[in-house]
């Protein structure tokens, strides 16, 4: 499994367009077949810093996720607001992969 952690720097004076943005991709992110864990807008400390949150069970995965993503309705329509609104400053993705929790016992 892996995390993908999208990592948004978005205008400030324009937080509702932001969450309206997550809105649409927590209804498009999983019907195009990836687990989304949520998108997190700025709330205390960085006023520019959001982050949108999934898992794709391989890069594999990842490509066909967005494949349908990209033939999506909302997703194109999603893709389209955020040109027109000009919120998104800038956009990073990074793949994750989680390290097991250690046991806290003796072996």
């Amino acid at each position: 499994m892996l995390t993908c952690v999208i990592r948004y720097h978005i205008d400030p004076t324009k937080r509702d367009p932001f969450s309206r943005y997550a809105r649409n991709w927590a209804v498009a992110i999983p019907r195009c077949g990836a687990d989304l864990i949520g998108y997190f807008a700025p709330h205390e400390g960085s006023s520019t810093l959001a982050y949108g949150i999934y898992n794709v069970a391989s890069l594999a995965d990842y490509e066909a996720y967005r494949a349908r993503l990209a033939d999506d309705p909302l997703g194109c329509e999603n893709y389209a607001f955020a040109q027109k609104e000009k919120f998104l400053l800038r956009e990073d993705r990074t793949f994750l992969k989680l390290v097991p929790a250690a046991t806290g016992g003796a072996e």
